[in-house]
């Protein structure tokens, strides 16, 4: 379970809280009044939830490939969308 700090302690502790993300491998859940504002992750847990959102994608897109429908090319989406 990650600790939960308040924004306000984390200004004072910053070079702390950062160490024991980076180095003790420890995520960090920021908050402000209680309310879970973000986190702070180290870098391997980052690269890790970026490759599992990658891999989703890439399901996805696979997904949508098998379906049936009118293919079209990238440039008739975009003009679709009105990009």
């Amino acid at each position: 379970m990650p600790t939960k700090i308040s924004t306000a302690n984390v200004r004072k502790k910053f070079s702390n809280i950062v160490n024991r993300v980076a180095f003790g491998n420890e995520s960090i859940i920021l908050t402000r009044r209680g309310e879970e504002l973000a986190a702070i992750v180290a870098m391997d847990a980052l690269r890790l939830l970026q490759e599992l959102e990658d891999r989703i994608d890439i399901a996805d897109a696979m997904k949508a490939i098998k379906e049936p429908g009118e293919d079209i090319s990238a440039g008739q989406f975009w003009k679709k969308l009105g990009i």
